[in-house]
């Protein structure tokens, strides 16, 4: 574990920029930035223009350590280049910026309320190669649409199985049990993950450190006991769907709970911006982005 980068991660000032659209996520990521399917006729060509989206944002001079300590990369992110370079190590040696990887295989069926993840058989090889191309941490992601307990404790005991494994690798798991916006007992599901939460916690061994990324709670500072764990490194959030005006007021009402967005961290960017317009775009969104994350 890059000591320093865990440093950052613990103390600076700032949030994580989510960069991490998969497969699933990629179209509606693109068709927001302004490039349609019909523009591309094979998933090579979504990934090469998805690559260039994201290369466009990090090598602009508004994207900086300044405001922005991590940043998460889809696996054939972190396969790619930027200028020559893969592209945790362009973050790191260009930017200062912590570079981290999604690894989980998206969401299996519905069951109990809650989405599980799909298995993730050749997890060992992929952390191997993500220690290769230099990563900080890990991101996986489960959902929960209702207050079920069953399910909502399987969520959590899943990703407490994975995150052990790979903190044993010497990686920095970010355990991300999304609680959906439209929940319909969303304060309730939100309370009960949470004492699910620390009665794992308290198991694992002394020098295991986790991120924690939640939905934003209904109840302000509802996780701010868990961010004095001491093998809690971070709590961060995401936007869930919330506009990101709406996500930055309600991230504001935590203190000490920052933000990683994707989609909202990207709204207003258009490949049809001059290079001027684009960095106005971004600089006015991390600005917002940066002060609701530093309350």
């Amino acid at each position: 574990m890059n000591e320093k980068q865990l440093f950052i991660m613990h103390s600076a000032q700032g949030f994580i920029a989510a960069l991490d659209q998969s497969g699933g996520s990629t179209p509606k990521a693109l068709a927001a930035y302004g490039i349609n399917p019909d523009s591309y006729s094979s998933e090579e060509e979504m990934f090469s223009l998805v690559h260039e989206m994201r290369t466009r944002m990090i090598k602009n001079p508004a994207f900086t350590n300044k405001h922005i300590l991590g940043a998460i990369l889809f696996e054939r992110t972190m396969d790619s280049k930027i200028d020559g370079v893969y592209t945790a190590d362009f973050l790191w040696e260009n930017k200062g910026i912590v570079p981290f990887l999604k690894i989980d295989n998206g969401l299996a069926e519905e069951a109990d309320g809650v989405q599980l993840m799909k298995a993730m058989p050749e997890l060992d090889k992929l952390l191997s190669r993500a220690l290769n191309r230099n990563i900080f941490g890990t991101k996986m992601r489960s959902v929960i649409k209702e207050a079920d307990e069953n399910g909502i404790r399987r969520v959590i005991d899943q990703q407490f199985e994975y995150a052990v494994k790979i903190a044993e690798r010497g990686l920095v798991p970010i355990i991300e049990p999304e609680v959906d916006i439209n929940c319909p007992e969303k304060t309730k599901a939100e309370k009960f993950m949470l004492e699910e939460i620390n009665s794992h916690i308290k198991d694992l061994d002394a020098g295991t450190k986790v991120i924690f990324k939640f939905t934003i709670p209904d109840i302000p500072d509802l996780y701010s006991l868990l961010m004095t764990d001491p093998h809690v490194v971070r709590v961060v959030a995401l936007s869930g769907g919330y506009p990101r005006d709406v996500a930055d007021e309600k991230l504001a009402r935590n203190h000490g709970l920052i933000a990683s967005f994707s989609r909202a961290l990207s709204e207003g960017l258009s490949i049809h911006q001059t290079e001027k317009e684009f960095t106005e775009t971004l600089q006015q969104t991390i600005g917002t982005v940066y002060a609701a994350s530093i309350t």
